[in-house]
């Protein structure tokens, strides 16, 4: 389990009556008894790393977890009270373990979750992952099965009501993530718990990783902040355009590159410049062209 993101107005306010508070947890953690008493204790949102509904997928991934106790789960929180979770999945997925990807989905949307967390496999350096591709035991994500995978989430969820309001997160109805939103709006939030991360406008902070070192400093009064970075406005203005194109608001800007117009990559509407789904597939490519506009212009 991790920190409890809340949305803030300033260190010393008090929550609000209606503040989402989540917590992330994984299946395994999730009891008749430990979602009761997380709700007793005020928590109103989960957030569930399922990942997958494939048992062979799992093992891979090293998960303590199988594909049933994801519905188990789901099923302890509902009967606690606990009606709003995300679930977390994966994409992307080596070749080898013949993963079926649609079959993942449809297993996801038959819970009803309230809502999809989508991300796809990335290599990390020094990671097992990076370590078993380097010695050929398993298979780099392919850029083709990531574009394919992505954009079919996109038009299975949005058939049954589903909305990308973010290029990784759907939601039903009034069920956007309060807290992820205001990371990608720029607003102040406060992360509770070992490694969550705060930011009060313009200086991010994180908490220490390790349990027991964040445990004893809370224990003896100190500081759980391992480190922190000012922005300067230079970072501030890139993130605000980086943060904005991940959103279906998307932001203010001059003319799209052309080709990126062209290829439906991109609208313009209202005033705003917002990515398509095979957009948000190219978003690193666009921010890049955007800020050397941008440059050239001041």
């Amino acid at each position: 389990m991790h920190g409890l993101p809340l949305k803030f107005r300033s260190p010393q306010s008090t929550i609000r009556n209606d503040a989402e508070i989540t917590i992330e947890a994984n299946p395994e953690d999730v009891t008749v008894d430990s979602a009761r008493a997380w709700k007793a204790a005020g928590i109103n949102r989960v957030s569930l790393g399922g990942q997958s509904f494939d048992d062979t997928v799992l093992k891979w991934m090293h998960r303590s977890h199988d594909a049933a106790r994801i519905g188990a789960a789901m099923h302890a929180l509902h009967g606690a009270g606990i009606e709003n979770i995300s679930l977390d999945l994966i994409f992307a997925l080596p070749d080898e373990l013949h993963r079926d990807w649609e079959r993942d989905l449809d297993m996801a949307l038959a819970l009803r979750p309230t809502h999809l967390s989508l991300y796809g496999l990335t290599v990390e350096p020094r990671t097992p992952l990076d370590r078993w591709i380097s010695r050929g035991a398993t298979h780099a994500p392919d850029d083709e099965r990531y574009a394919e995978e992505y954009l079919l989430a996109h038009a299975r969820l949005s058939v049954v009501g589903y909305q990308f309001y973010e290029v990784s997160n759907a939601s039903l109805p009034g069920f956007r993530s309060q807290h992820n939103s205001a990371y990608w709006s720029g607003q102040p939030y406060l992360g509770l718990g070992p490694a969550a991360h705060s930011f009060d406008g313009t200086t991010r902070r994180w908490n220490l990783r390790a349990w027991e070192a964040y445990r004893r400093a809370i224990a003896e009064g100190r500081s759980a902040v391992e480190s922190e970075e000012r922005l300067t406005d230079e970072q501030r203005e890139l993130e605000a355009i980086y943060l904005g194109l991940r959103t279906v608001e998307g932001l203010r800007s001059p003319s799209p590159p052309p080709h990126f117009a062209a290829q439906g990559w991109v609208q313009v509407i209202d005033g705003r410049l917002r990515c398509t789904p095979e957009g948000w597939l190219r978003l690193d490519s666009l921010v890049n062209e955007l800020t050397m506009h941008t440059e050239t212009q001041s």
